[in-house]
């Protein structure tokens, strides 16, 4: 598939769960989708920068800050930006109702669709019994979860080696746990449940790093994802329709080696030692 079949405009991308700061972070192929989007609105659904990483070891190669600028430009180019803080970001909800370069920040948001659906939008770690109540459990299941992305990166450096696609060990991981599958339907049923009592057609999140779209009892329950094990978002195009874009597997590795060799042959002899 060429750039220019990979170039599409849609009404509404939703992004979560980027975890910025961290070496998980598939920010390559986040600037990759980027470069190909056009959008009237973009939403930031939490765990955006990865403050609980950060607040332990720095971690900020340049690609993370294109990320950033990239967000920026597409605010200053016209998109409607909202960043809903999650539970790794949380002092930007101190921030709420304030702009900033063109970003909004708020607690949770309304999406009204083309076709008059209203959204509920928000993180989701609201409805996360560990996040709420046991926030050590949490910190001890966030270091668990950075060793299977660790685990995750060789095993992927292997199959790249090997010539196979991108796939995700530690999403394989989570839907062959019991404990995880259980906690996973749960987690949906409450953001449906919410939705519901707030009088929404449907609720869009993120932070469970589980992509999916279903309707649980009239909800439509839709979780764009991550951007550190199974690189999606949720997409809104102009009639309404929304859908999941898998975006690692719609790009081929030899793409990213491309744009990755572009990049190194612009660097000093000093910076490729860097």
């Amino acid at each position: 598939m060429t750039d220019d079949e990979l170039t599409t405009g849609y009404r509404s991308v939703f992004l979560s769960d980027i975890h910025l700061g961290t070496p998980g972070c598939q920010a390559e192929l986040l600037l990759d989708f980027l470069r190909h989007l056009s959008c009237e609105n973009l939403y930031l659904i939490g765990d955006i920068v990865d403050g609980w990483r950060l607040k332990n070891n720095w971690y900020w190669p340049q690609t993370h800050n294109d990320v950033v600028q990239k967000i920026l430009r597409l605010a200053r180019k016209g998109a409607h930006v909202t960043y809903v803080p999650g539970n790794h970001d949380d002092p930007a909800r101190d921030f709420c109702g304030l702009h900033f370069g063109g970003v909004l920040v708020a607690r949770d948001a309304v999406h009204a669709t083309a076709d008059g659906r209203r959204f509920l939008v928000v993180h989701g770690d609201e409805f996360d019994a560990v996040v709420r109540h046991a926030t050590w459990l949490a910190h001890v299941g966030d270091h668990a979860y950075r060793v299977a992305l660790w685990l995750n990166t060789i095993v992927n450096r292997a199959r790249r080696r090997l010539g196979f696609d991108y796939w995700s060990l530690s999403a394989f991981l989570k839907s062959k746990v019991k404990n995880a599958v259980k906690f996973i339907d749960g987690f949906e049923v409450a953001l449906a449940s919410e939705a519901r009592r707030r009088g929404f057609d449907g609720v869009i999140c993120g932070h469970i790093h589980k992509a999916e779209m279903r309707m649980i009892d009239g909800i439509e329950y839709c979780n764009d994802g991550d951007w550190v094990e199974s690189c999606t978002a949720l997409v809104e195009f102009h009639d309404g329709r929304l859908e999941i874009i898998r975006w690692a597997e719609r790009r081929s590795w030899s793409m990213l080696d491309r744009r990755r060799e572009e990049v190194i042959a612009t660097l000093s002899p000093l910076e490729l030692v860097a």
